[in-house]
């Protein structure tokens, strides 16, 4: 299937209240809330003409539906997390695209409605990501629902007919899933500063599944997803990624960033970008699922490792490539990616979750009962994007957000400790360089009394000229282990 010229980028987002209405509540919140109004930055900058939407928490049961009142307003009370508060929405919703979206879906034979009802109920994840991602409705949206029975042809159909609305409508597109990855819920209270993924085999499958989209690989992560939502409990078996794919042509050309990585709640919340490419690839799929209606013998997936010329050659598993330990009884144990290299000998940590060092130098080295760190500013891990950057329409950076910098940099302290076998809470010693001292202190001691305040570690602050790369804020640290 040829690439459509009309879709510019697609997107897959969480859509958890906690990251617009609590950023400040914990580091990964405010870190993904920056990386979305980053994203924001670059919608606007770009010429696309509609948002298309896929939410996972807009659940329909009969069929599909498609949103087509133009002017939706209501206040949304979240009913799992109400106590942090109300959402008051507003959105501008290309109703001609709607009709136009329903209409080809039952043209292919799906089951499908146009919603245009004052007050009918728009899901969190969509409120939250329309809000975050257009905040002034500068373009038209459509948002169609996820049918909870659908399995993965109805769904991929429910794609194909998206991508044949688009080029029918003839409007530039970006395109959205909001979606989390593993979907593991905490199921009591947690103090969110310290939120992480609550099961460490699900945080070694998101890993692996952003590795993949961060190479481009959609189509081999739409193949492993029925893999994927046994082993890591996916948002609705991450059916979305089905719908994503179909529509964006069932393949692994595209140039991939993964934005951001975070825990929100216990589960996994990612903000990944996927722009078409014609770049070549050795291999078009890795992962490829037996044909619909032709199961394995185990009713489960046949896998192939297909070539670019249209060979095939038997593969063993569906499952990403992850290493396996053995347990005590010399069984294979869960899937453990390796997140960390603690070389022995030197005592040197590299953490595979933090921004890469911009020398040469670790994230940190244990000596005795001690562990150093290396001096880390805010930039994102997986991309190296600066967070909190504001630029002109020459793309150069005319100022930055402090707070934004200062828990990202707080984020990336506390990842480096955790990988390390350590903590904030060991924390002994922060040393921390500002490149405005008088504009910037306040902001940042806020910040850091907020996250760090009840820890108490020794403490310098310095003024210094700059910075390697744009950034404001640097800390380095001493812990104990």
């Amino acid at each position: 299937m040829a690439d459509s010229q009309l879709i510019e980028r697609a997107f897959i987002v969480p859509g958890q209240p906690h990251i617009l209405l609590a950023p400040e509540k914990s580091p990964g919140w405010a870190s993904l809330k920056a990386s979305y109004e980053a994203i924001a930055r670059e919608i606007e900058r770009s010429d696309a003409e509609l948002i298309l939407l896929y939410s996972t928490q807009w659940f329909s049961v009969i069929g599909h539906l498609f949103q087509t009142d133009p002017r939706p307003k209501w206040l949304l009370v979240d009913q799992n997390w109400y106590e942090y508060g109300e959402i008051p929405y507003e959105f501008a919703i290309d109703s001609e695209f709607g009709e136009l979206y329903c209409a080809t879906a039952k043209k292919n034979g799906l089951t499908a409605s146009a919603v245009n009802y004052h007050g009918f109920p728009i899901d969190t994840g969509t409120v939250v990501a329309l809000k975050l991602l257009n905040p002034d409705n500068r373009i038209r949206a459509s948002v169609v629902s996820c049918n909870i029975y659908s399995e993965r042809d109805e769904t991929r159909l429910l794609g194909r007919s998206a991508r044949e609305a688009i080029d029918r409508y003839g409007r530039k597109t970006i395109v959205v899933c909001v979606t989390n990855l593993s979907n593991r819920y905490e199921v009591t209270e947690i103090d969110p500063a310290r939120d992480r993924v609550s099961s460490a085999k699900d945080d070694e499958w998101n890993r692996k599944l952003l590795e993949m989209l961060g190479e481009g690989r959609l189509e081999d992560v739409a193949q492993v997803a029925r893999e994927f939502g046994r082993e890591a409990n996916a948002d609705m078996g991450f059916k979305a990624v089905w719908w994503l794919s179909a529509l964006m042509g069932e393949h692994n050309r595209y140039d991939g960033k993964v934005w951001d990585y975070q825990p929100v709640w216990g589960t996994g919340a990612a903000l990944v970008e996927l722009t078409p490419s014609t770049k070549m690839l050795d291999f078009e799929k890795e992962f490829d699922e037996t044909p619909a209606g032709a199961p394995d013998a185990a009713g489960g997936l046949e896998t192939h490792n297909r070539l670019a010329g249209g060979g095939t050659a038997a593969a063993p598993t569906v499952e990403p490539h992850i290493d396996h330990q053995l347990d005590s009884a010399g069984a294979p144990a869960a899937p453990l990616l390796k997140l960390v290299s603690d070389e022995a000998s030197s005592g040197r940590v590299l953490s595979a979750r933090a921004p890469s060092p911009v020398g040469a130098y670790p994230h940190a080295r244990k000596v005795g009962n001690l562990l150093y760190l290396s001096g880390i500013g805010p930039r994102q891990p997986g991309t190296n994007d600066i967070p909190g950057l504001v630029r002109d329409s020459a793309n150069q950076v005319v100022d930055y957000d402090i707070e934004v910098q200062t828990r990202a940099v707080i984020a990336n302290l506390k990842t480096i400790l955790e990988d390390a076998g350590s903590s904030l809470e060991k924390l002994v010693d922060v040393t921390v360089f500002l490149t405005d001292m008088k504009r910037d202190f306040a902001t940042f001691n806020g910040v850091y009394a907020e996250l760090l305040g009840t820890i108490q570690p020794t403490r310098t602050t310095i003024g210094v000229d700059s910075l390697p790369t744009p950034i404001s804020i640097e800390m380095k640290a001493i812990a104990e282990l």
